[in-house]
């Protein structure tokens, strides 16, 4: 079944002929002599769009597009040729820096190895660790939160303040009976991360709640919190590895891109020489 905004195109189409448009049944609106076609406006309005939706959809389209023609054709007419080429100069560059950007990536994308090994990671780390200063506060903790009269509450507690393993493993089967628990504290976490899990924790009291080898156990109306802080590291101290491990990896990569890149836009450049194609005239 043909689909309303399409047959309402063929109204306007109709109407377009009648003015004389000279583009065949395909043009779908005119402004002077600048023509908007059926193929332009295929994907305009998603299937099961209502009718009322669609037409004001496609009115839309027609009404902005009309006024940028409008507007395009003033504007043509009433700047200055110096004006125009001015423009003309800046949409040439950047068609060159689009076309020329697309043809780096592209080779990039084919050539640059992805591959960083640990050991790249680390020594790119140590080589620059006055780069990765954190404007944040990490935390190194673990918690649960169980609901007050769980019957479980006493032997969740034992096992979490427990350093055992066959007991942080009992802790584990028991987190069906927590309502939100992390337990693994040798992951760096930031304050935002923080305060949506224990929310009695506020920028102004985080020096109460978070330092090296705190344990405390808080309950409010409907639950109790239980924290155990491994390590605490306060803003402008060094990002510890592990934290800003992604971030590390991103960098290298987009060095190696970087990298790859001049060498290309030298070789080019050498190639050229060789090959007579580039001349500076003296």
């Amino acid at each position: 079944m043909m689909r309303f905004w399409t047959l309402l195109l063929v109204v306007v189409v109709c109407g377009a002929c009648k003015k004389g448009g000279g583009e065949g049944t395909d043009a779908v609106v005119r402004v002077n002599d600048s023509y908007l076609y059926r193929k332009d406006l295929d994907k305009m309005v998603a299937p099961g769009t209502s009718k009322e939706d669609s037409l004001v959809i496609v009115q839309n389209y027609f009404n902005h597009w009309a006024t940028q023609q409008l507007l395009l054709d003033v504007a043509e007419f009433n700047l200055s040729d110096e004006k125009k080429a001015e423009i003309q100069t800046l949409v040439d560059q950047f068609k060159t820096d689009l076309l020329t950007s697309a043809y780096l990536e592209r080779i990039v994308q084919q050539s640059v190895d992805t591959t960083v090994s640990e050991a790249d990671l680390k020594k790119f780390y140590n080589e620059h660790k006055d780069k990765w200063v954190s404007n944040e506060f990490l935390v190194q903790l673990r918690y649960v939160n169980v609901l007050n009269g769980n019957p479980k509450l006493p032997t969740i507690k034992k096992y979490f303040l427990s350093n055992k393993k066959q007991d942080f493993k009992k802790l584990e089967d028991l987190s069906l009976q927590m309502k939100s628990y992390a337990f693994n504290d040798s992951v760096w976490v930031n304050l935002n991360q923080i305060y949506g899990k224990l929310p009695f924790i506020t920028a102004e009291n985080i020096k109460s709640y978070l330092s090296d080898g705190l344990f405390y156990e808080i309950r409010d109306d409907e639950s109790t919190y239980m924290v155990k802080v491994n390590k605490v590291l306060d803003k402008n101290s060094i990002s510890p590895y592990e934290y800003i491990k992604p971030t590390l990896i991103q960098t290298l990569m987009n060095n190696r891109k970087m990298e790859l890149i001049k060498k290309i836009q030298k070789d080019i450049l050498d190639d050229a020489n060789k090959n007579n194609q580039y001349e500076i005239y003296k």
